[in-house]
């Protein structure tokens, strides 16, 4: 499998921000070959950025802007192959089974418990991705930064990170270890990062999509973590930045057919 993506980011800033960035594909080494790219420009010309790597593979791109800037940011990636699904991590499974800051499982609890009680596993995270995919509608624009779970069930509509924070927070209540993964997604339209969850069950961490809008097999990881506090492809660390444009490209040389019934995993 060959996947081409890239992502083109035009911001300006105020003096002294802080900006990172979570553009970049995850733990390349994990692959077959990565050919990649990225540039960074502050005010036309091209500027110094740090990289980080956590635990999850997931990458980090930092720089600081000494004075109000222009910012300007070019990521491609040509990636072949699939990674090894990810490995099972004994502090995951307690992570990623609390409530987090969009994701308020404690609060949701008696809805989870309602729905399908008798399912259990791999079968109850099938059952609570099915019934959010038709409990919620998918209305680009409909949701605040600031709305969790509880906004999003409440409101019965969102876009992707609202419905995947919905079913991680209603796996969690069933103690079913569920985080977010922010991906490139062939096949998405309309194109942009894509939220998608991955549940732990049955020894190992399946991808599951209520927004259905792609295939899964193609996915590609950017970034893991609790909710979207962990994943957001751009944020500060003080200062100030405002988005002017954004576009994001990813496409696969077999572009496959989805099966919600599948159980894959994130490669």
């Amino acid at each position: 499998m060959q996947r081409t993506v890239s992502a083109d980011l035009d911001a300006t800033t105020i003096a002294g921000t802080e900006v990172v960035l979570s553009m970049a594909v995850a733990a390349p080494e994990a692959y077959e070959a990565v050919d990649e790219q990225l540039t960074v420009l502050v005010d036309g010309e091209p500027a110094e950025f740090r990289t980080r790597q956590d635990r999850d593979g997931s990458r980090l791109h930092l720089l600081t802007t000494p004075r109000a800037s222009s910012l300007d940011v070019r990521y491609r990636a040509t990636v072949t192959g699939q990674a090894a699904p990810a490995p099972r991590d004994e502090v995951d499974l307690v992570r990623y089974v609390r409530p987090s800051r969009y994701a308020e499982s404690d609060r949701i609890l008696p809805t989870a418990y309602s729905v399908f009680p008798d399912l259990r596993g791999a079968d109850l995270a099938q059952g609570l991705r099915t019934w959010v995919a038709g409990e919620l509608s998918y209305v680009p624009g409909s949701s605040r930064f600031t709305d969790g779970a509880v906004d999003t069930l409440l409101a019965r509509r969102g876009v992707c990170r609202d419905y995947a924070h919905l079913v991680i927070a209603l796996l969690r209540a069933r103690d079913i270890p569920a985080r977010l993964a922010s991906v490139y997604a062939p096949g998405l339209s309309p194109m942009d990062f894509h939220a998608v969850v991955e549940a732990w069950v049955e020894g190992a961490w399946h991808v599951l999509d209520a927004t259905g809008l792609a295939p899964r097999a193609s996915m590609l990881r950017i970034a893991t973590g609790r909710d979207a506090t962990d994943t957001a492809f751009v944020s500060t660390v003080g200062g100030s930045l405002q988005l002017t444009r954004l576009m994001v490209t990813a496409t696969v040389d077999d572009l496959p057919v989805e099966r919600p019934e599948d159980r894959l995993s994130l490669r």
